[in-house]
């Protein structure tokens, strides 16, 4: 249950950062807009993209047993 929790807290901060670096663009400051989302485009590969990338491996594993 805890892990539910952190996958949604973690998920609604990662939404509330992109929705505040596209409020930047509108109100003009591009420069915040660019360290927001180059920053948020790099957590996602540094941090984010193995475990993303072993959870697709796991799901298809298991799709493909189910069918075999």
């Amino acid at each position: 249950m805890v892990d539910w929790i952190f996958a949604f807290v973690h998920l609604f901060l990662y939404l509330g950062l992109i929705g505040y670096a596209f409020y930047s663009l509108i109100i003009g400051n591009s420069t915040r807009f660019f360290i927001l989302t180059g920053g948020l485009i790099l957590y996602s590969f540094l941090v984010l993209h193995k475990g993303v990338r072993s959870e697709i491996k796991r799901r298809r594993a298991l799709k493909q047993e189910g069918k075999e």
